[in-house]
């Protein structure tokens, strides 16, 4: 299983700074999502490590060979890119091949490798057909092919489904992550759509302005995120600006535009009495209190601004003074048909499920820009 290691990767174009001594490690086997904003430096920092572009500083080492300044070619990795580039004069079978006809393989000692392809991308019965006849998810899966029939064991993806409709992309992104898991690779997949690393990947690299903020498995980086950018990027998130006015046995107790909140403690944070901080919850745990009964703490008073139906389940904004306003989503099994627009409702929150940060020193706002 091949493995990848960047060291303070730099690239400037001009007065933008694309990648800021960036230092990553991706593992054998391991299926690695990288996103952010657009501009972040996501895409330049995959083809650096392809040598599509070359850094201004730092290395790149696939399997702890200095690969930098190689061009892609030379480094015998799949690429696959967000274009379908596909050659429109070849079919199916002379796309999927062409690299190895470009090593000089023998057509006889092709046919093995390209039957092995075509079966596992589902593609045989499409063998002899055009790119012009196919549908986009087939011709990205052609590509996907071609890719992989270099015999490469790493894959850099770099928005392979950006091109596809919804549906596809629903649908190909488990087949891609299956395959690489079957074939036994290492996987790196850029892409901008947050439910599609959070669903494929095995960790995250979350990236702001050429830097990586945060690294992690999806469900730490959503759950339990330790950066407030991460919480802010990677899905809704509610943020409350407080200041601790106790601490308590397990954790610290918040005071929030008059309401009280139990916090639990995080390792490696101290927070004293007197200290701003932030609160983060995700939507779906803010529960509705629907009796309406005021006292005790994590609960907080606000106005039913909007409901609205997004699928699976219902989005709600309330209103709850000096310009706060809090998000929660019930799924359709737990929805109230009860909660009306302009009605006085009581929220809260588990303690459990709320996150504490330091106040940010160029303040909240700042700290979430995605620039």
């Amino acid at each position: 299983m091949t493995d990848v290691r960047v060291e303070n990767l730099s690239k400037t174009y001009g007065s933008i700074v694309a990648l800021r001594n960036v230092n990553l490690e991706v593992h054998g086997g391991e299926y690695l999502a990288i996103i952010g904003p657009s501009g972040c430096g996501k895409t330049t920092l995959i083809k650096s490590i392809a040598g599509i572009v070359q850094p201004d500083e730092g290395e790149v080492f696939i399997d702890d060979r200095r690969v930098t300044g190689l061009r892609v070619d030379e480094k015998e990795i799949g690429y696959v890119f967000q274009e379908i580039a596909l050659f429109p004069h070849m079919n199916v079978i002379d796309n999927i091949s062409y690299g190895l006809m470009v090593k000089g393989v023998p057509p006889r000692e092709r046919r093995s490798p390209i039957n092995e392809m075509l079966e596992l991308m589902s593609l045989a019965d499409r063998r002899s057909s055009y790119p012009e006849g196919l549908s986009g998810g087939a011709r990205q899966k052609t590509a996907v092919a071609r890719a992989l029939s270099s015999g490469s064991g790493l894959l850099l993806l770099d928005e392979p489904l950006g091109a596809l409709d919804l549906k596809v992309r629903g649908v190909l992104r488990y087949e891609l992550r299956s395959i690489v898991k079957d074939l036994g690779l290492t996987a790196i997949h850029v892409t901008h759509d947050q439910e599609e690393a959070l669903s494929i990947s095995d960790r995250i690299v979350i990236m702001k302005a050429g830097r990586v903020v945060e690294v992690g498995r999806p469900e730490d980086l959503y759950l339990r995120p330790r950066n407030l950018f991460t919480a802010k990027f990677l899905g809704e998130a509610n943020f409350m600006e407080g200041v601790v006015s106790r601490i308590s046995e397990r954790g610290y107790i918040v005071d929030v535009d008059g309401s009280s909140f139990n916090v639990d403690g995080d390792e490696g944070l101290i927070f004293l009495k007197g200290e701003a901080c932030i609160l983060m919850i995700r939507p779906e745990f803010v529960d509705f209190d629907l009796k309406n009964e005021p006292g005790g703490r994590n609960l907080f008073k606000g106005e039913m601004k909007t409901g609205v139906f997004v699928g699976d389940s219902m989005r709600y904004e309330v209103e709850v003074g000096d310009g706060l306003t809090i998000l929660a989503k019930y799924p359709l099994s737990h929805y109230s048909p009860e909660i009306r627009a302009d009605d006085e409702v009581f929220m809260y929150m588990p303690r459990e499920r709320i996150r504490i940060y330091r106040y940010p020193e160029e303040g909240l706002e700042k700290e979430l820009s995605l620039e």
